[in-house]
């Protein structure tokens, strides 16, 4: 017993469609683009967000501190940000180097609380 199949329903229409009579697109060239500036007010015409990430604001460098004065042991400690702009601003007020201002700050504080060492 042998079953037909259903018809999909386009009858003879798809004998009359010859794909030898198609003909392909002709190709587009760097001239029928549109410019990156038309492109962009159209994208902000129609609201589309950049995916381009926003350029960060450069942050301030500061010039490196390195001198030969044998100081060779690593100091590394967290403090807020004003603390650290303010011994930043010692050290450049007096032409220290960071060790030479921890070195005065200690001295300092010795001498306030009666301390040798």
């Amino acid at each position: 017993m042998e079953k037909e199949r259903a018809s999909l329903g386009f009858g003879d229409e798809l004998d009359a469609f010859d794909p030898t009579e198609w003909t392909p697109k002709p190709e587009k060239t760097a001239n029928d683009r549109p410019k990156a500036e038309e492109t962009m007010a159209a994208a902000d015409a129609a609201g589309f967000k950049s995916r381009e990430p926003a350029q960060p604001k450069p942050e301030k460098k500061r010039q490196q501190r390195r001198h030969t004065t044998g100081r060779n042991v690593q100091f590394n400690l967290k403090a807020r940000q004003e603390d650290i702009d303010a011994f930043y601003a010692i050290a450049d007020a007096n032409g220290w180097v960071l060790g030479e201002a921890l070195q005065h700050a200690i001295a300092a504080f010795n001498k306030v609380h009666g301390k040798t060492g």
